[in-house]
């Protein structure tokens, strides 16, 4: 009974979470063996809950898809459950649908078996498991199960008074006094019993209620702390120790240890400057951890302003963590960015907003963005094809891999309440996507069962000058997205308005 009224408190309390920063559905494309996948995964309002897995196949060969859930890292992260089998849609063969219940917080994963003429592979997209939102409990079933409560109660109530007063009398005969005087003092034990089970109810209720509020506030985005330090050193910590909770241990949480972090494209964080209020000047740079959980950086040139802060890490079980806060700096004397920093001056934000498809890059190449005209919608998943060009529109060359990949993009809402880091393979972290890809390694032989195999790029050589990105908006509103290549060894950024439907 305990157990039922708590999944029935979790599927139905009161909190709204934002976790990482407006954007919790999952995408990823890559490929399962021979298989080309683009997974979907749209998670709970709450948890435990019961997330929609979307996959589409690249091509018609695929002839049944199976999906299971566990832990990313930790105990159970290598015993998967029976899987489930996803549903052919009956108008698009190349289209399964699965829901699967996720019943933990924390770094999990969905792998994702297909099977068809090429033999069986398997993929593993790991998944931030959080809640975003907890319904409160509708007027409705509160008059209902209000209703039931008294009725039971008084049930109770009666029964013990008519059992007392009339089970030993002979039928036909009227109770005595003495058995009226018992029943009534036994009604009296009754209410008195029903009515401390039912105290005791509440107090558990709230109890769960309390411990379940506490797990939704700690997977919020937690808050940046920023210091400038030697007049251009920036320091950045979370302003409060993380904690999450502890996996099969509602009423525990530990303490992420900053000194754990686990790189992410090669660096342990990724830190996105904005400035305020136009969004015209960019910053992606990259910290280096420092003693006392703090992360350190020493800023190029930037001019004094107002600037939102963005902060990527992921904590050492593969829970990505987005730190947000914001900043005022003055002018700093700094250089330019080098490595795999880079910075972005481009046209400042004003309504109304003017859509645009190409942006032109420094050395007079440009980004277009092949999405033809229709127009956006939100919640719909969808795969953002790019194209660079040089300056007479033949094919650009010399594109280089950036932080292991063809290119990366930085999502934001003008309203700030939607930021996300994406690259070719997803929305997911790639650190993330290393430890679910090992932990497939050992199912792997030759022939019958292939591994996945990551969407990235290699180390050198040019690349095509073609890529694309897979996300879905999770609002309306208006958008500006940040799409960063390396060529010829400088990283350049190309930017893009939209209006989501």
């Amino acid at each position: 009974m305990r157990n039922l009224l708590k999944l029935v408190f979790i599927l139905l309390a009161s909190t709204l979470v934002h976790a990482h920063v407006g954007s919790a559905d999952v995408y990823y494309e890559g490929d399962a063996g021979p298989y080309h996948l683009f997974v979907t995964i749209r998670l709970p309002q709450v948890i435990p809950g019961v997330a929609e897995i979307q996959i589409r196949c690249a091509s018609p060969d695929v002839q049944t898809i199976q999906v299971s859930s566990l832990r990313l890292s930790g105990l159970g992260s290598n015993l998967p459950p029976v899987p489930d089998v996803a549903q052919r849609s009956k108008d698009d063969p190349q289209f399964f649908v699965s829901n699967l219940w996720f019943m933990e917080f924390g770094a999990l994963q969905v792998r994702v078996q297909a099977d068809g003429p090429k033999g069986t592979a398997t993929l593993s997209v790991p998944v931030a498991s959080f809640a975003r939102r907890s319904l409160p409990m509708d007027r409705w079933l509160i008059a209902v199960l209000g209703f039931f409560l008294v009725f039971l109660t008084l049930s109770v109530v009666l029964i013990a008074g008519v059992v007392v007063r009339e089970s030993t009398v002979p039928p036909g005969e009227v109770p005595q006094l003495s058995n009226r005087r018992r029943s009534r003092i036994v009604m009296a034990l009754a209410l008195i019993m029903v009515a401390l089970i039912v105290f005791r109810g509440r107090a558990s209720w709230n109890v769960e209620a309390a411990t379940y509020k506490r797990n939704v506030e700690l997977l919020k985005p937690p808050q940046a702390e920023t210091t400038l330090v030697d007049a251009n050193r920036l320091v950045v910590r979370p302003a409060s120790p993380l904690m999450v909770p502890l996996v099969g241990q509602n009423e525990s949480v530990s303490a992420v240890k900053m000194d754990e972090v686990i790189p992410d494209h090669g660096h342990v964080m990724h830190l996105f400057l904005i400035r305020l209020p136009g969004m015209e000047k960019m910053w992606h740079l990259h910290p280096d951890l420092i003693a006392g959980g703090a992360f350190s950086e020493k800023l190029p040139a930037m001019p004094a302003g107002h600037y939102q802060v963005f902060a990527d890490i992921v904590d050492k079980s593969g829970f990505p963590w987005t730190l947000v806060g914001n900043v005022d700096l003055p002018e700093i004397k700094g250089s330019s960015t080098i490595g795999d920093d880079s910075a972005w001056d481009g046209v400042r934000l004003t309504p109304p907003l003017s859509e645009s498809k190409v942006a032109q890059l420094p050395d007079g190449a440009r980004v277009v963005w092949e999405r033809g005209g229709d127009s956006l919608k939100a919640n719909v998943p969808a795969s953002f094809k790019f194209r660079v060009e040089e300056k007479d529109g033949s094919p650009a060359r010399g594109l280089e891999p950036y932080m292991g990949m063809a290119a990366h993009a930085q999502v934001v809402s003008f309203d700030l309440g939607v930021f996300a880091h994406i690259h070719p393979a997803g929305s997911i972290s790639m650190a993330a996507l290393d430890m679910a890809q090992e932990r497939l390694m050992p199912q792997s032989s030759s022939g019958a069962h292939e591994t996945m195999m990551m969407d990235s790029m290699p180390s050198t050589g040019s690349l095509p000058p073609k890529f694309s990105f897979p996300y879905g908006f999770p609002h309306p509103g208006d958008y500006r997205i940040f799409v960063q290549i390396k060529r010829s060894g400088q990283v350049q950024t190309a930017v893009f308005d939209v209006r989501v439907q």
